[in-house]
Parts: C-alpha cells; structure tokens; sequence
C-alpha cells in the first residue's frame, strides 16, 4: 500500500523527475570532467613542483657536501702538511662526509674528480684521498674505475666548469640528477664533486591526490543529496505552475488562432474589393462587346469575349482561394506568348477608355523571338496589368507616355519586359529595402497615395506575388535619370519554347 501510494505521487512528476534525472547525470558528468581536468592540472602542478624541487634538493645536497669537502682540505692543510696527520684520521674525517650522503635512499654515486699535473683522479673513499696527498694514487683508469658515468660527463663540460665555476646539473630519465659542483678549496680549482642522485618525492603526490580524491567526492555527494532536496521541496510549487502555465498556454493559442484568422480574413477582403473593381471594369467591356455584335464582328467580339470571361473566372477562382495551388499558375500545358498577352491588355483594356487619348499614350516594342511560358496566361495579365495601371495613376502629369518592351537574349535565354513611363517617378522612400532586400513598393498595403482607407497598395504587391513567389521570375523597379521610373520582369528560360 505504501509503495503504491509513492509510485503514485511520482507518477504525478514524471516530467519533472525525468528532467531533474537528466540535469542530475548531466551535472555529476561535468563534475567527473572537472575533477579529472583539476586532478590532471593538480599532477602537472606537483609534477613540475617536485622536478623543481628535486633539483633544488640535489644541487643544495652537492654544493653541502662539496663545501664540506673544501673545509676539510683547508683545515688539514691550515697549519700543518700533510706528513703531521695520522693517515686514518684524514680516512676517517672523509669517510663521514661521504657514507652520510651514501647512507641516503637518493643518493647513488659520489666521488671526487680532480685534475693534477694534466691527470684525472677520482676519489671515493678516505684510502684513495689519503693516497692522492701523498702522490701515490694512480691516474684514472676507466676499465678499472666504476664512476665511468661521471668522469665522461666532467670530461664534455671540463672546460665550460673551469671557466664559470657554476654547479651543471644533468637531468637523466626524468628523474635522476648528475650533478657536478666545482671544487675550490683556498680558492684553488681542482675539478669537481659528483654526485648522481634520485630525490623522490612521490608520497607528497600521491598524498595530495588522495585528498582531493576525497574533496570531490564529498562535493559531488553534497550536490546530488542538494538536488534532491530541492525536487522534493519544489515539487508542489512546480506541478501548480505547471498547471497554470497549460491554462495559459491554451488561452494564447487560442488567441492567436483567432488574430491569425481575423488577420487572414482582413488580408483577403482587402484583395477581394481590390480584384472587384477588375471585374467590374472587365464586365462593363462585355456588355459593351455583346451589344454591338452583327453579322461583321461577331467572331471577333465573341472571341475577345471569351477572353475576358476566362479573365473574370480566374478573378473569382482568386476571390475562392488565399492561396492557389501551384498547377494553377506554372503547369508545362501552359503555353502564353507574352507578346499576344500585352497586345490583348493593350489594345482591349487600357485603350478603351474613353479620355486615353487625353490621359496616356502607349509605345511597343515587340521582340517576335521570345519564348512561350509554361504560366497562366491570365496569372502573366495579373502581373502586367498593375504595373502599367500604376504608371499611369502615380505619373502625376496631365499626359502620360508609357514605353513596353520585350526582348530575349538567345545567348543567355533571358527574356525581358520593361515597363517605363515619363511620369515624376518612384519616391525614394518606397525604393528602400526591407531586412529580405524587397522594396518598400512591393509590399503589402503600401501606395503613393496620400488618401487613406481607399484599399490602395495592392497592385504591385499582387505582381510581385505573382512574378517572383510563384512563377520565379526576378522583378525590378528603378528611376530614369531623366523623368520617370521602369519596372523590369526577368525571365530565365527553362527551355526555348517554340
């Protein structure tokens, strides 16, 4: 009963305790990486510390016993020679001063290297220094003699401790020191003490590590029992908020569900009432048409009817949707010669007008050569139509000139179309561009025009769409330097269509 009622508070935290798990193994993780990295830098430390200190012990051990040396040679030759003094006294004295530094775990070799009469000499022990004083010690003789190590090392750097006198310590295998000290009793140089020695101080090391060992242990246990004592406090405190925040969460999705939708809504009414006055313009020349049919025109106004039929249905088809579907606009059936698309625009929407002639002019020019797009032929009216109303409406003159061309370079298959006109041309502030390098006259619900609430802004934002979203073509407006601006519509071709 008791391990069920526990089973059932945890199931209440599972969010929280997988949680709390995953920042618990995160955190000891890092706390292990810690300790290692501290650890590693703690052992370079003491690594370099002790190699210090070795050689400092060593070189300190040498120059003691060195100096101890030369104050035994003065002393037995400071008011007598060496005839007066007992042979096993002076054995005696230099023994002491050699087996105290023998008796040492650290200490392995040591000897007296001294040069007389261009000979080397090597003296370990009171018998041979006794008969070094009286000259009857023999040259040295390496096959004999067992501090072979030493005397090749005095004999590289012989010169080098003459001239400077200094002590030159040798480190071998990272851990054994030879060590050479000049000697120079009564200020005389005579060669040198050697010494081969191998401090070890290993237990301060392991003594250290032992005990941060167990500092980070204790510390990584303190933090894990803080956690949990944490959890088990806050755990109220979390499944409350937790609750709160899922309330709250609902609430702003909802509301944003309804801005997003109340958004959409506002976006679309504003493009259906800017499509409208389109269609509106677009019946008046129907009815227009179907009244002066006869027997002479009738195959001419009932095609040009069609035409604008078929204009009226994709009108009402972008009234349906917010977003077309794709194979609407770019479909391989779709075969446009863009050239009819703006005769038809031309001729049959903006000239019938009936004050064009006092309003704006139109001149053409067509380049038989370029290709058919795979595009609606009613998507590339949509694209065209807004640019050249809007050299028209934002010209600003009494009378209007707008200059069409087309023309395609076969070298690139590049097809282009510019629009321009002699009008007062594009502000600079709608030629600035956006954070994506779109210019402010192609975005949404933006218009030269200074009255509000009219649902302008929507023309060149509409090509746009079209132009670049959907067909991927690369549109373009620019100021003459003369009067005026020009929108270009590029169009890189898939394939020469024919």
């Amino acid at each position: 009963m008791f391990r069920q009622k526990i089973n059932n508070k945890l199931s209440q935290y599972k969010f929280q305790i997988r949680h709390i798990s995953v920042f618990l193994v995160v955190l000891i993780i890092f706390q292990i990486i810690l300790a290692f990295v501290q650890k590693s830098s703690l052992n370079d430390f003491l690594v370099e510390t002790q190699s210090w200190y070795q050689k400092y012990s060593a070189e300190s051990m040498a120059t003691v016993t060195s100096t101890s040396m030369e104050l035994l040679f003065e002393n037995l030759f400071l008011t007598k020679t060496i005839k007066d003094y007992d042979e096993r006294k002076i054995t005696y004295s230099f023994n002491v001063i050699f087996k105290q530094q023998l008796i040492q775990k650290s200490v392995s070799d040591i000897c007296l290297i001294l040069v007389k009469n261009r000979q080397l000499y090597v003296i370990d022990s009171g018998h041979n220094l006794y008969s070094y004083l009286i000259n009857e010690l023999p040259p040295y003789d390496i096959n004999k003699n067992p501090h072979s190590e030493g005397v090749k090392l005095f004999l590289s750097l012989r010169e080098k401790i003459k001239g400077s006198e200094t002590i030159y310590s040798i480190l071998k295998d990272q851990k054994t020191f030879n060590i050479l000290v000049p000697f120079v009793p009564d200020g005389e140089y005579l060669g040198v003490m050697y010494m081969k020695i191998t401090p070890d101080f290993s237990f301060i090391s392991k003594e250290v590590s032992s005990s941060f060992d167990k500092v980070s242990l204790i510390y990584s246990s303190l933090i894990l029992f803080g956690l949990i004592a944490i959890f088990i406090v806050s755990s109220q405190a979390v499944k409350e908020r937790n609750e709160a925040q899922k309330k709250l969460f609902d609430e702003h999705q909802e509301n944003i569900k309804k801005e997003v939708r109340l958004e959409k809504e506002s976006l679309f009414t504003k493009r259906i009432y800017h499509t409208h006055h389109k269609a509106e313009k677009i019946i008046g020349f129907i009815k227009d048409d179907v009244r002066g049919i006869n027997h002479e025109n009738m195959e001419k106004n009932k095609k040009r009817v069609i035409t604008y039929s078929n204009f009226i249905s994709r009108i009402i088809y972008d009234m349906k949707w917010y977003d077309q579907e794709i194979n609407t606009i770019i479909n391989p059936m779709f075969r446009t010669n863009i050239n009819e698309v703006i005769k038809f625009v031309i001729q049959y929407v903006f000239l019938r007008i009936s004050s064009k002639n006092e309003m704006f002019d139109f001149e053409i020019t067509y380049d038989d050569s370029i290709p058919l797009v795979n595009v609606n032929e009613f998507v590339v009216w949509e694209i065209l139509e807004p640019l050249i109303q809007n050299s028209i409406d934002h010209g600003n003159k009494k009378f209007i000139k707008v200059i069409i061309n087309t023309k395609y370079d076969g070298k690139k298959n590049i097809s282009y179309i510019t629009i321009q006109d002699n009008g007062v041309g594009v502000s600079k502030e709608l030629l600035q561009e956006d954070e994506k390098g779109v210019k402010k006259i192609f975005l949404e619900n933006v218009s030269s025009k200074k009255n509000e609430g009219t649902n302008s802004g929507y023309g060149c934002y509409i090509a746009y769409q079209m132009a670049v979203e959907k067909c991927g073509w690369t549109l373009d407006v620019e100021n003459l330097k003369d009067a005026g601006c020009k929108f270009t519509i590029t169009i890189k071709n898939r394939g020469r269509e024919s």
